[in-house]
């Protein structure tokens, strides 16, 4: 299916937003290891949740978490320090060339009995669970974060708990964070003990009522749009907080240099309200920034950048490669189409110097099955109406809504 895509000049809306996906996987697992009393509130009702959702409930020999990385990584922790019997956990064809060693070599350590069933270090993978005595355990800190949640996680289930070392500096630090307060919330007992160590006590996980935020990363793509509006548009986005440990929150201050303004209709600390966006005047002449903290932003402001004119350099993105697609290259050749000419180097940074091509006459954007590169470049309809984009559906995987949203706000998108 291909959906053709024209953007309406003005905005002027409310949205809904999605429940954090991020949030959602994190505490159906503490929910699953905990007493199990209370279920969170606001759940994601996006793809990777609803995966998660249906293998923590059914349990079944073979759990297939197709595309989800979240859930891969997470399951395979919960599995493996509970006595849920022999599982097998497997996924799309992408899925199985999605490194996973760093994590099933630290939980064999730990003690948990995995093998792989195809290639090793990648999914899928045959998991006989049993309670792991848990200990000191060192994984490199400089690999997808997931990882690390994965472990942090399960430690509670441990007889001795978990010390974890982080070997060769800390990315995305923020979704670290965001697992540390996720376990508090849900009675962990948990603490960084230097800057590169956390230990985690064998305290086990009590459920309360948990509400989930909305989606910070979900809301970047309204940010991109707005950045591309007429100056009297306005777009309002429900269920955010402000201090919000998401690490994609950091898109209010990123956009504010684009010239759009957030503003809360309540700043206490902790408590879901309504955000507005607006333009103000500003002048960008180039945008250097790491996206160490905030990979999943990434594609988001490089679309902005170039639909606006802005030459960059971004740093940071090395965990792209193994994201849904290898993001540095499908941005590259999907760009091309639109007349950008963005170059990568030996560190994986991506360089826009501003040079542009002829574009294409009818441009299709192929989204890689990755929903983030449907969502990040269904803005470039501002400037380029008409705009074709293949299999949109994929945005199920974490804003299932999407594209009914971008038709309440005005966009004309009919099927191809």
């Amino acid at each position: 299916m291909r959906y053709v895509i024209s953007a309406p000049n003005h905005l002027d809306t409310t949205i809904d937003l999605p429940a954090s996906k991020s949030i959602s996987n994190r505490a159906l697992v503490m929910h699953a290891l905990s007493d199990g009393k209370t279920f969170p509130d606001n759940l994601s009702d996006c793809d990777d949740t609803q995966v998660m959702v249906n293998a923590l409930r059914d349990m079944p020999p073979i759990i297939d978490i197709k595309a989800a990385g979240t859930a891969m990584r997470f399951l395979t922790a919960y599995l493996a320090v509970t006595d849920s019997g022999e599982h097998i956990i497997t996924g799309t064809e992408r899925m199985k060339h999605r490194p996973i060693g760093t994590l099933v070599d630290a939980l064999r350590r730990l003690g948990a009995d995995i093998e792989y069933t195809e290639e090793e270090g990648y999914p899928p993978l045959r998991i006989r669970g049993h309670q792991l005595d848990g200990g000191w355990v060192e994984v490199p800190g400089n690999i997808s974060s997931q990882y690390i949640s994965a472990l942090l996680i399960a430690a509670p289930a441990m007889r001795n708990g978990m010390n974890l070392h982080l070997a060769s500096g800390v990315i995305s630090k923020p979704y670290i964070e965001l697992t540390l307060c996720t376990m508090r919330d849900f009675g962990a007992e948990v603490e960084w003990t230097g800057p590169d160590s956390i230990e985690v006590k064998p305290h086990p996980y009590h459920t309360k009522p948990y509400f989930i935020e909305n989606d910070w990363t979900s809301a970047s793509y309204w940010y991109e749009m707005m950045s591309l509006a007429d100056d009297d548009s306005e777009v309002r986005l429900t269920g955010l907080t402000d201090g919000s440990l998401q690490g994609d929150s950091m898109v209010r201050y990123l956009f504010n240099m684009f010239g759009v303004k957030t503003t809360f209709a309540n700043i206490e600390k902790g408590v879901p309200t309504t955000i507005t966006l607006r333009r103000h005047p500003i002048s960008l002449p180039r945008l250097d920034y790491s996206f160490v903290n905030q990979p999943d932003l990434a594609q988001t402001v490089v679309l902005a950048c170039v639909l606006k004119g802005i030459p960059f350099h971004f740093q940071g993105l090395n965990t792209l490669r193994i994201k849904e697609t290898d993001r540095i290259e499908a941005l590259k050749r999907e760009l091309l189409k639109l007349g950008y000419v963005v170059r990568s180097n030996a560190l994986n940074d991506l360089i826009w110097t501003g040079e542009r091509c002829r574009a294409d006459i009818h441009p299709v954007i192929d989204t890689y099955k990755d929903h983030r590169m449907a969502m990040a470049f269904a803005p470039a309809a501002f400037l380029f109406p008409g705009l074709r984009i293949d299999d949109p559906n994929v945005v199920t995987k974490s804003y299932a809504k999407f594209w009914d949203d971008l038709r309440r706000a005005g966009f004309q998108i009919t099927e191809e």
